[in-house]
């Protein structure tokens, strides 16, 4: 009998000629009621809460390092300020 769904792991191109890892999910470091949270890509409901940003970053470093993914940090104005790659970086990097 086959499984019901496959698990893929690997390398995918993306839009602008990068590749990207298909193991986890990127970590947003978002405002959330007057506080911080952790949100992973896509995702509508919040992972973790945290009263301050430098909380909310340290939690969302860890899951990005266990999922090999990237990290990005928002600022209250909701603008990406900045961005940690855990996950398989291009070598050398771009730039």
């Amino acid at each position: 009998m086959a499984p019901a769904f496959t698990i893929s792991y690997g390398m995918f191109g993306s839009a602008d000629g990068r590749e990207v890892s298909s193991l986890g999910k990127n970590q947003h470091i978002v405002p959330h009621e007057g506080g911080w949270a952790v949100r992973g890509e896509g995702n509508s409901r919040v992972t973790s809460t945290h009263e301050t940003q430098a909380d909310a970053i340290d939690r969302g470093r860890e899951i990005a390092r266990n999922q090999q993914s990237e990290l990005l940090i928002h600022g209250r104005d909701g603008q990406i300020r900045d961005r940690d790659s855990y996950g398989n970086d291009p070598f050398p990097p771009r730039g």
